[in-house]
């Protein structure tokens, strides 16, 4: 009876560690909205929650492998269980910030709220409480072995997705054309808007872009965080007025003025055919330009301090 409870238990801790490898693989495959999560937490800059969001695929990923392969059981038991606490923290305080969007606890493939997710959390707890005394297997080198663990996960999440700002350089920094962006702004439908007076964020969107819709939700942020004027953005948008309402909706970002762009020849000039295109734009001057992957927070956030 014991060998059964014994192997029942064994079961129970290869399915927690595969449960956080599947989750760590979820995560690493949906990096961008997963870095967009931790930033809207605010308690990082943009630049170091691309770090943070690696960490936690890094840490989940080795506890994963230790808890499947059965060695340093108390290490991995501890660790395993002091994750999840402090993941149920994070939770309890979106709920109290009323939040009820995606966890990112499985990406965005298995979309779980606040709620759903501290739910998940004690319930493998209590698994967790069940493994307690389970016995782990030794063998020399053991301590090599960890950190082999560790280093090739960290060497792999930092080659499979590389943090933005590890970047030197972008090709999507050099999309705007500027000999045909002047000239749009003193046609319609831009000419109303007075752009050229004063400071101004422009963004070009596709409404069915998803790297748009997440520069939006990172956009957005920093106008939330910062409290930059809400009236000196404008997104330029190439699609349908029903599609801006679905870009809202998915991209979570706030409502700024927009303005739906029918000429898609003349902006697909303006942009060489690239989205997202932000732009800084100070009495009619290109300040910066960015593409989802090279907006810089400190810039932007310079840029728009009045």
């Amino acid at each position: 009876m014991d060998a059964y409870r014994t192997l029942g238990k064994s079961v129970v801790k290869v399915l927690l560690g595969l449960t956080f490898v599947v989750s760590a693989v979820l995560k690493l495959i949906d990096i961008d909205r997963f870095e967009i999560y931790i930033y809207s937490y605010h308690f990082f800059s943009l630049n170091f929650s691309f770090l943070v969001a690696r960490a936690a695929i890094i840490v989940e990923l080795v506890f994963g492998i230790g808890l499947v392969s059965n060695v340093f059981h108390k290490l991995m038991w501890w660790g395993s269980v002091v994750m999840l606490f402090g993941y149920t923290l994070l939770l309890i305080y979106a709920v109290r910030l009323g939040r009820t969007d995606n966890c990112h606890c499985f990406g965005d493939y298995l979309r779980f709220n606040p709620w759903q997710s501290i739910l998940k959390n004690v319930v493998m707890l209590a698994l967790f409480a069940l493994i307690y005394k389970l016995k782990d297997r030794r063998f020399r080198r053991q301590w090599l072995a960890l950190a082999t663990v560790v280093l090739v996960s960290t060497v792999a999440v930092f080659v499979i997705s590389p943090p933005d700002n590890f970047m030197s350089s972008y090709d999507d920094e050099h999309s705007l054309q500027t000999e045909y962006f002047e000239v749009a702004l003193q046609e319609t439908p831009l000419k109303d808007l007075n752009l050229d007076e004063g400071k101004h964020v422009i963004c070009f969107y596709s409404t069915s872009c998803e790297y748009c819709q997440m520069a939006a939700h990172k956009l957005s942020l920093m106008q939330q965080f910062y409290g930059f004027p809400a009236d000196r953005i404008t997104y330029i948008f190439m699609g349908s007025e029903e599609g801006i309402e679905k870009f809202y909706e998915h991209s979570e970002s706030a409502r700024y003025r927009n303005v739906l762009y029918e000429d898609v020849p003349n902006l697909l000039k303006i942009t060489n055919g690239n989205f997202p295109v932000i732009v800084l734009l100070d009495n009619g001057d290109v300040v910066h330009e960015y593409g989802f992957r090279s907006m810089k927070e400190d810039e932007i956030k310079a840029f728009m301090a009045f």
